[in-house]
């Protein structure tokens, strides 16, 4: 009934009875007494004083007052609630009747620097039902049939309100045509079972790129209550996300999501009094996120991820088996990342619709080389004598070991003493090597007597680690892509934290320290990323722009882009002593055209000049980490290419190739050399 209705109907009733009472009262305490003791007939009573009756009079109006006083306010209620409150009133029974439910929208694009799609969204159908299909077993029964899921498991997926209690909940997505179509010609024994039309991410090129992309998923209960703890003006410029909704959850899906999240669309349903759908009215269509185009070339990804197979396949003709690795490709004059290849790869579509506990294992179980972490930016390794052109800097900038000093190798350094001896990486020993011809051979000995110099140094005992850092190393890059590591540029302090347990002549920086991490060795960690940006930095004669990804967002609407990046310098490394950075040139492109003929038949047949580094990482109780980077034209540096393959040998054997794959595509000068394994270059 009406609430309106329910209190006039009130109000009349306390009418009655208020009147019922004074007309009773009334009847019994007039001017007139009956004689109780002799039984006649009433007599009038005696003046207008004190009597009783002159105060049952005076009652009287009082209460007459106050039911008066009380009418007044019913009918002033009344009429409020029936003249000025009335669209209120109104607004009150219509909600109690509808609910606003929202509908998902569609996820924006992923798309190539040409406008390549690598993400985009396909039609999927799904069955759909209110909750009150739940109280039909039979129906519930029979649809588990068809669609060949557990009748528990459609029955769950009926009740559950993650969707919201009024929203249609999804019983199963991606259905089969087939089953649909059945459906459909049997709808009357399907009693509120609805057909929905959704949106599903789909991979034209599968793997490709799906470390730099990531995956989607629903959004998790922990999400879901740091978005309650977010204060307001947090919450001002974010999404406000619900139980169900389909989120990123890695990569760029998760680093971009403001951009490539939608506008939720809006459903307005009546209701009965049990809260079940009964209706539908009007509608507000969801909008689709914005497509958004990445800096990424789908060619040089490609080359990239070619490249890192190739370099594992020639690794594992000599007998390695290496089956991890990462490969970068930048633009150095703005920080563009044109390619980014990690291995092993997965299967971003696992994730739609939701994954498994059992794939979910398998992708994060030790024994399967935890296929979702990105190498490029989250693999921390030893350089490796890829950094030597850096120690070359350092040298030379602090006076330790100049340009014009030089090492006798033998191929066993004894520099700190017999007892504590190094070999170099070609035992049979270089001869005698400077800075430039020991980068170019890549000749620990030289390196060595330098680290030992530092050390030694006591105006800057530590000028190494300040020239690693000043070019970058051991700290993020600033990359738009989410779980990056730091690395680790190791000097006394951080021994004496890291190794605090240990006795004090164990946590003590020692020379043997700084002879290690002058040939990339020992505790310094890094990322590709890091080492490509580093030389990145070297090509460009100390600027190094922050790495990204992201190129523009493209207006909703598809007409131009909305956004732009536009490309912000990270560091300016500075080098004072003069001649220095020519040093690490010369060094960098002898090493490609000097250092091994085996080598440099790969580059010559470039129609650009090449320099680079090749590096070889140790591990104990591991096979060599293979590292090459390189960059051209060396005279006028574009790009910058950089590879590191776990466990696949010699620098030069397993990682060149990935890199010249990928020089062959920027180029389209694809390598007509057959790679053999066994090359003698570090």
């Amino acid at each position: 009934m009406d609430p309106q209705v329910i209190v006039i109907l009130a109000g009349l009733i306390l009418m009655a009875a208020i009147i019922g009472s004074l007309l009773f009262l009334r009847g019994y305490s007039g001017k007139f007494t009956f004689d109780t003791q002799t039984g006649t007939r009433p007599r009038a009573s005696e003046g207008e004083g004190s009597t009783s009756g002159v105060k049952s009079n005076g009652r009287f109006k009082l209460l007459t007052m106050g039911v008066a006083s009380v009418f007044a306010a019913i009918i002033a209620k009344l009429w409020s609630m029936q003249m000025v409150s009335s669209d209120y009133y109104d607004g009150l029974a219509e909600k109690n009747q509808t609910r606003t439910v929202t509908t998902p929208a569609p996820r924006g694009r992923i798309l190539d620097r040409n406008g390549v799609a690598i993400v985009e969204n396909r039609a999927s159908l799904a069955v759909v039902a209110y909750r009150d299909l739940a109280e039909n077993r039979i129906v519930v029964r029979h649809l588990a049939n068809v669609l060949g899921m557990p009748y528990m498991a459609v029955l769950r997926n009926i009740q559950d309100n993650t969707e919201g209690a009024q929203s249609p909940h999804t019983i199963a997505t991606d259905v089969r045509r087939s089953t649909i179509a059945y459906i459909q010609e049997h709808i009357d024994e399907f009693p509120g079972v609805r057909i929905a039309e959704r949106t599903e991410r789909s991979y034209p090129h599968g793997t490709l790129a799906c470390h730099v992309v990531g995956y989607t998923g629903t959004v998790s209960q922990e999400q879901l209550d740091a978005q309650e703890k977010m204060s307001e003006e947090e919450r001002a410029g974010s999404i406000a996300y619900q139980s169900g909704d389909i989120v990123g959850q890695a990569g760029v899906e998760y680093y971009y999501e403001s951009l490539l999240q939608g506008i939720r669309g809006e459903q307005v349903v009546q209701v009965d009094a049990d809260g079940n759908v009964v209706g539908q009215s009007g509608a507000v269509p969801a909008k689709s996120g914005s497509d958004i185009k990445l800096t990424l070339d789908i060619n040089i990804q490609r080359a990239c991820e070619e490249g890192l197979a190739l370099g594992m396949k020639v690794a594992q003709s000599t007998s390695y088996h290496p089956t991890c690795g990462a490969c970068v490709c930048l633009d150095c004059t703005n920080g563009e990342i044109l390619g980014m290849a990690s291995a092993p790869t997965f299967d971003p579509s696992v994730f739609v619709g939701g994954v498994s506990s059992d794939v979910w294992d398998v992708l994060n179980s030790d024994s399967g080389d935890h296929p979702l972490l990105n190498r490029a930016i989250g693999g921390l390794y030893m350089s490796a004598s890829t950094i030597k052109p850096f120690t070359s800097l350092a040298g030379i900038e602090y006076g330790v070991y100049t340009a014009d000093m030089s090492s006798n190798c033998t191929g066993f350094w004894t520099g700190l003493g017999e007892a504590w001896g190094k070999k170099c990486w070609l035992e049979s020993g270089h001869g005698v090597r400077n800075l430039e011809t020991g980068i170019r051979d890549s000749c620990d000995v030289v390196f060595y007597d330098l680290g030992k110099n530092f050390f030694y140094d006591e105006k800057n005992p530590e000028g190494l680690q300040e020239m690693y850092r000043r070019w970058g190393l051991g700290a993020k890059t600033g990359v738009d892509l989410p779980s990056e590591a730091e690395g680790r540029i190791p000097d006394a302090a951080w021994k004496e934290t890291h190794f605090k347990d240990l006795p004090a002549d164990q946590r003590a920086w020692g020379a043997g320290d700084m002879t290690n991490i002058a040939i990339g060795q020992g505790d310094i960690l890094v990322t590709p990323l890091q080492m490509a940006l580093a030389y990145c930095g070297l090509a460009m004669g100390g600027t190094e722009w922050t790495p990204h990804v992201l190129l523009s967002a493209v207006a909703r609407d598809g007409e131009g882009d909305v956004f732009s990046y536009e490309k912000k310098k990270r560091l300016t490394a500075k080098v004072k002593a003069e001649g220095a950075l020519d040093v690490a040139y010369r060094g960098v492109h002898s090493m490609i055209y000097e250092e091994s003929p085996v080598t440099a038949a790969h580059f010559t047949n470039l129609p650009v000049q090449v320099a680079g580094k090749s590096g070889t990482g140790e591990k104990n109780g591991e096979d060599p980490y293979g590292w090459f980077i390189a960059y051209a034209p060396f005279d006028d540096p574009k790009y910058v290419v950089a590879a590191v393959i776990e466990r696949g040998g010699y620098g030069s054997t397993c990682a060149m190739p990935a890199v010249r794959t990928v020089l062959g595509a920027l180029y389209n000068s694809p390598d007509d050399r057959p790679y053999v394994g066994g090359d003698s270059t570090r």
